[in-house]
């Protein structure tokens, strides 16, 4: 669910004191059913909205309600409602949280700057579902009780057993030591150690999770950028990857950067391309990012991608041939 949207419901029923589901689901452009679990969220969250039946009935706040937050300026308040647009809190299980959040921030406002800081926040979109490309950044599904217990222990200090399902393996408990959570364009990563060694687990191929009584073993203090980092260093520079070196038209470089693991040396060619040595994470991937690119780029190195890359092309020539 999205954190505005809640807020947005909550100023509707103050602006109108009562709306029908179907009332809200109009004003938010969403379905009735997505009204419905706003409402339950926004309960869960400690905001008191209650329904009354009958042919005028609909939802409601109880008279008085306010939250309570002082000492926020109007461009401070704007500034959080832009923060809380952001997918962390989706992906690490506080959406609620985060709505009640965002909505003491929209309180601690003066009335004359409540509804046009909302309306500044709307106008304001941070990591869009989509590219203009029409690319999906989809964040990934965790269910709730997994990633609070993954967050408790991580907050807490305590070892944590986690019913893990690595790729191409049978998923089997381990017991790690949490040492922070990040996410990712829409993908949550828990950073732990285990017997000592750095470990990266994706939440969500975690199945299940425990926190336990036992504390962690990890420093008082953590540089989670720099910890963040030095793992995806390792990934890059590790396991059957593939070195590419490849000529490409200027208007397609950030498409090929974006692809690869890592760019290794870049240089001008002599008719206005660019000649880069990139790396991918196995064969398959240095053959999926360089078609992406059709003639917008040329490989010189491996001759293997070469030949591969040629007879793809050849055999799709061949599919579009005139039966004629």
């Amino acid at each position: 669910m999205r954190a505005d949207r809640l807020v947005s419901l909550v100023l509707l029923l103050r602006r109108h004191g009562r709306l029908s589901a179907t009332a809200l689901a109009r004003e938010l452009e969403v379905s009735t059913r997505t009204v419905l679990r706003d409402i339950e969220a926004l309960s869960a969250a400690g905001v008191p909205v209650y329904a009354e039946r009958g042919r005028h009935g609909g939802f409601a706040l109880l008279p008085g309600f306010r939250t309570e937050l002082t000492g926020l300026n109007h461009d401070e308040a704007l500034a959080l409602l832009v923060a809380g647009s952001r997918r962390g809190a989706q992906v690490f299980g506080l959406g609620s949280a985060l709505a009640s959040a965002m909505l003491k921030v929209v309180d601690a406002l003066p009335a004359s700057y409540r509804d046009t800081a909302a309306d500044a926040a709307r106008r304001l979109l941070i990591d869009p579902e989509a590219d203009l490309l029409a690319r999906r950044q989809v964040a990934e599904e965790v269910p709730d009780a997994v990633v609070a217990e993954v967050r408790r222990a991580v907050f807490a200090g305590h070892k944590l057993r986690i019913h893990y399902a690595a790729v191409d393996q049978t998923p089997r408990w381990r017991t790690v030591d949490p040492i922070g959570l990040v996410t990712v364009r829409g993908q949550g990563y828990l950073l732990a150690t285990r017997s000592g060694a750095d470990r990266t687990y994706r939440l969500s191929r975690v199945l299940a999770a425990e926190e336990l009584d036992e504390p962690a073993q990890r420093t008082e203090r953590v540089d989670l950028d720099r910890a963040w980092q030095e793992r995806s260093t390792r990934f890059r520079t590790g396991g059957d990857q593939v070195a590419v070196l490849a000529r490409v038209h200027p208007a397609r470089r950030e498409e090929l950067v974006g692809t690869a693991l890592a760019v290794l040396a870049e240089e001008d060619d002599t008719d206005g391309w660019l000649r880069l040595e990139v790396t991918f994470q196995d064969s398959r991937h240095a053959v999926w990012a360089l078609w992406q690119l059709a003639t917008g780029a040329e490989v010189l190195a491996p001759p293997w991608l070469r030949t591969s890359l040629r007879d793809r092309a050849a055999t799709i020539a061949a599919r579009y041939e005139d039966p004629h």
